[in-house]
């Protein structure tokens, strides 16, 4: 027995008894439209798919045992799709000759908003607290900031400039030098010398190591300006400050609540600004800063990656150096308190010469 592949149809035959009244099949093609489903050789058609398939024939003929040819399916035509160009606005190059990045910054003039303003006024027993804080430092008593000098004399001397280093001392392969900046020097008077290349307030009573706050900031730009924001709330609008020079921009924040912790932000823009022309305003929850730019172009970033930005965390060697060094002063001429050890902690495998 043979099956029989005509459509409608199902049954086996034998060729011997085929003739042609043995197949009753629809010799046409199914089609399913409006969810009827029916054939195109009758008019006969259903919504049920099983009432569809029991659909008698509408012709008479022999059962065949050739599978029909299947339907050419239509050639997919392939579309051609343009590839897509990111078209950018040129960058142009800088014609001005870049500004010295350690030249002297300027402390801008700020717009406080009321809201800060009325949120940091009302933290008067806060300030009180520091004041009595302030008048319990001995005269005498040395900055702690890393590279200043300084020493405590009179309450006056809180409003003179503290030039210190923010980073920390790197001892590598005989040199000595500040990951604060690139001058580095193989004698360690001379390091100890250096002056700073940050200028702030000076600090009498250390910190605890509690001294640092992580605030958000952003930028964007205009052909003309660019807009850096920093998000911050509680920060004291009187002694946090703005500075800047051509290439160069600060931004300190102090948080009273937080016993006096900072947030500090040190970058070399990666264009030129002009100085005179700027606009600083201290919100409840951010300082915005819209600086000038001193030729119209594009900037492909904010800053210039500087080096103290890339130098690792502070290990506990770091800090015990650290610790140490802040002890020393000019006229100090034993130096052992800074153990090779210690040296050799921070920059495993480092060739270490003399620290004297």
């Amino acid at each position: 027995m043979l099956n029989c592949y005509n459509r409608g149809c199902g049954q086996s035959f034998s060729p011997e008894k085929n003739d042609e009244e043995s197949c009753r099949y629809h010799p046409g093609m199914p089609y399913f439209h409006d969810a009827y489903k029916g054939w195109s050789c009758c008019k006969k058609k259903s919504v049920d798919f099983t009432e569809f398939l029991n659909i008698k024939g509408c012709t008479m003929g022999k059962h065949s045992n050739e599978k029909p040819p299947e339907p050419e399916k239509p050639e997919k035509k392939e579309c051609l799709v343009e590839e897509v160009k990111v078209i950018r606005p040129p960058i142009q190059k800088s014609t001005l000759q870049r500004p010295d990045f350690e030249m002297p910054v300027v402390q801008l003039e700020t717009n406080v908003a009321p809201a800060l303003k009325q949120q940091i006024d009302a933290l008067a027993p806060a300030v009180t607290k520091e004041s009595a804080t302030s008048a319990a430092v001995a005269v005498g008593t040395t900055c702690k900031n890393r590279g200043c000098n300084g020493t405590y004399e009179t309450p006056e001397s809180n409003d003179l400039d503290c030039v210190h280093h923010p980073g920390v001392p790197i001892f590598h392969e005989g040199m000595k030098y500040w990951s604060c900046c690139t001058k580095r020097t193989t004698d360690f008077s001379a390091f100890l010398a250096q002056a700073g290349c940050s200028i702030g307030r000076h600090k009498w009573i250390a910190d605890g190591g509690k001294a640092s706050v992580k605030c958000r900031y952003d930028w964007h730009q205009t052909a003309s300006s660019v807009v850096v924001a920093v998000y911050a709330k509680m920060y004291d609008y009187a002694k946090s400050y703005v500075k800047l020079n051509p290439v160069r921009l600060q931004v300190c924040l102090v948080f009273p609540q937080q016993s006096g912790a900072q947030f500090n932000l040190d970058l070399e823009l990666r264009g030129v600004v002009d100085v005179k022309q700027y606009q600083v305003d201290m919100f409840a929850t951010k300082v915005e800063i819209k600086l000038t730019k001193a030729e119209p172009g594009s900037w492909a970033k904010l800053d210039i990656p500087h080096v103290a930005d890339t130098v690792p965390e502070a290990t506990p060697a770091v800090q015990k150096i650290e610790k140490k060094t802040n002890n020393l002063s000019l006229d100090d001429s034993d130096d052992s308190d800074v153990d090779l050890d210690d040296i050799e902690a921070v920059h495993p495998g480092a060739k270490i010469t003399e620290l004297d």
